[in-house]
Formats: structure tokens, C-alpha cells, sequence
């Protein structure tokens, strides 16, 4: 019994390691060069970390004019920025207030009168 088990296991240890061998031969010196030069011109191949996922070129679908004339359009509506000094992007400036100076004093002095306004976080929120 113990001489068929360990010829069963022997075969299998065999058998298993000829299953693994790689069965396609080496490749060449030139093929990998031309593989190399393949990648490079194809974009896949990149140097170092610098351009992780290589970046895969897109095809624009609109002309020159068309993202122009976009680009206007955005300018316009207030939605382009330079650089950091708005973000994020405000619309155009508002018209301005409806009112006038003398009504929003006015308008100030009843909410001091009624006790609506307060100066600091002493009684926020304001009683009244």
C-alpha cells in the first residue's frame, strides 16, 4: 500500500511540474526591441512614474470655432476663471440692489427700534 501511494504521488509531483513548463519558446532579442519600439511610438511605454496611466489621446469631435465660439459664451455667463481669484466660478456680477440708501437706513433703524438687530453674539439669536 505504501509503495502504490507513493508512486501515485511521485507520478503526480511529475506530471505537475511538466503541466507548468512554458510551452512557447523564449523570445528573441529583436523581438523584444521590436515590442519595445512598438510601445514607445504607441504612447503604452512611459519613463518612471511621471505619466501613470499613460494618457490616451482623444479625438475632438467639434472644430476650432465651435470651442471658440464655447470658450465666448463662457466668458460671458462669468463662468471662466484665471487661475485662483474665483473660485468657484460666480456668475456675472448682480444689477444691484432695488432700493435706495435712505430706504435701507430706514429699514435699519425700525430693526434697531424693535430690538431685530444686535451687534455681536451677545443675544444671538436676537429676542424679539
Amino acid at each position: 500500500m505504501k509503495t502504490l501511494t507513493t508512486a501515485i504521488l511521485l507520478s503526480l509531483g511529475l506530471s505537475a511540474g511538466a503541466y507548468a513548463a512554458d510551452t512557447q519558446p523564449p523570445l528573441t532579442r529583436a523581438q523584444v526591441q521590436a515590442e519595445l519600439a512598438q510601445a514607445k511610438a504607441s504612447g503604452e511605454y512611459s519613463f518612471g512614474e511621471l505619466d501613470y496611466p499613460a494618457v490616451q489621446a482623444q479625438a475632438s469631435h467639434l472644430t476650432r470655432a465651435q470651442v471658440q465660439e464655447e470658450l465666448d459664451q463662457a466668458r460671458a455667463a462669468g463662468l471662466v476663471t484665471y487661475g485662483e481669484e474665483q473660485y468657484p466660478p460666480q456668475a456675472a456680477a448682480s444689477p444691484g440692489s432695488h432700493r435706495t440708501r435712505g430706504e435701507v437706513r430706514a429699514e435699519l433703524a425700525h430693526a434697531k427700534a424693535s430690538g431685530e438687530y444686535s451687534f455681536g453674539d451677545l443675544d444671538y439669536p436676537p429676542q424679539g
